[in-house]
Formats: C-alpha cells, structure tokens, sequence
C-alpha cells in the first residue's frame, strides 16, 4: 500500500502529500491502481499536470498574448489574442465555448466548466461523463472537482477509463503522455523524470 514515505520520495512536498495519501489510497483501491508502475506513473504523470498536486483549477490567467495564440487554436491570431490578457474568466468563455457539451460564449460554461482535477478535467460533458461514473453531483457542482478528494477520483476514474493502466504495465509513459496531454507531449522530459524518481520511491522505499 502507498505510503507517506513514498510519496515524500517521489517529490511531493510533506504538505500536500499528507492531504493527498487517503485519497490517493482509496482511488487507488477503487480503480485498480495497485502496482509501483501503475502507481509511479499516475502520481509522475499528474505531478507534472499539477505542479506537485498544488494547482488542482486551470490557471487561465495570461499576460502575453503571444502565449494565448500558442496555447489556443481559437485565438490563433496575437491581435486577437491581446482582448484576453488578464481576463481569464473571458478567455475561458471564448476558447471553450461550443465544445465538449459546451453552450456559447455567452453561456458561461467554458468558465463553468474549466479545467479541474488532476487531469485538469474540461468541459460540461465530461464533467457529465464524470460524475455518471463516480455517483458525485459534478456538473451541478462543478468547483467540486477542485477539492482534493474529488480531484484524485476523477483522476483515477480517467486513468482507468482511458486505459492507462495497461500502458503503465508496460511503462509506456509517451503513450499516457498524449492520452492526457494530446498530440502536444507539453513537458514530456518531465513526466519521464517525475515518473521514474516515482517509481524508484515505490521500489525503495518501505
């Protein structure tokens, strides 16, 4: 069974990892994480999404246009993109709006329905998809996926859902990589290096 040691090896800070342990226990439990690669490369994977399990909500907040344009096929345009520096609740709207079970713009939900969780779960339908699965009222109350406890759930329920198990056995971290990330591999050296200093922890660590 995962412990505090462990995770204190694996990077997280004393901290977070108290608050992240019975969740991650329980989730682990419930969604067969329970290997030291399975383990590894969920806790490697999700450090990376969430800066050490500190950010569980999307940071949308942006001061270089620039940067918006890369991020976002909407706002390709840097001119276009400038409206939206600052104004996380607008881009979110913007960028979102008429996806994944999304309304419009106007509608709020990209907002709403922002990135949370560890896999920065985004929008309505798969917050609908989500809490189906889990039994947790997570579109009604979609700042829920933000708490920890739920945040780890949907974490695990996505890992499962997608597979990821499978890939871990066989350590195939590029291929969770683009499962979770896309086509992107955004922090790919670092993933690899979080998912093995994981990994080691688990094998070393009692």
């Amino acid at each position: 069974m995962l412990n505090l040691p462990q995770l204190i090896a694996a990077g997280i800070t004393p901290t977070v990892a108290r608050v992240l342990l019975p969740h991650l226990i329980a989730a682990f439990d419930r969604f067969e994480i329970d290997t030291p690669r399975r383990m590894a490369a969920f806790i490697g994977q999700y450090s990376h999404e969430t800066s050490g399990f500190t950010r569980l909500e999307e940071n949308l907040y942006y001061t270089d246009p620039a940067r918006i344009a890369q991020m976002f096929s909407a706002l390709r345009e840097v001119e276009k993109a400038r409206a939206f520096t600052r104004q996380p609740k607008a881009l979110a709207n913007r960028v979102y709006a008429n996806r994944n079970g999304n309304g419009s713009e106007a509608s709020g939900d990209g907002w709403n329905y922002r990135g949370r969780g560890l896999p920065h779960l985004t929008g309505r339908g798969n917050y609908r998809t989500a809490a189906s699965a889990l039994g947790i009222p997570l579109e009604q109350n979609p700042d829920r996926v933000a708490d920890p406890e739920a945040a780890v759930l949907v974490g695990a329920w996505y890992w499962k859902a997608n597979g990821l198990n499978a890939l871990a056995d066989r350590w195939q971290l590029d291929a969770i990589t683009r499962s979770i990330n896309g086509a992107a591999m955004a922090g790919r050296s670092d993933r690899v290096e979080r998912c093995n200093r994981a990994l080691e922890a688990l094998l070393s660590t009692s």
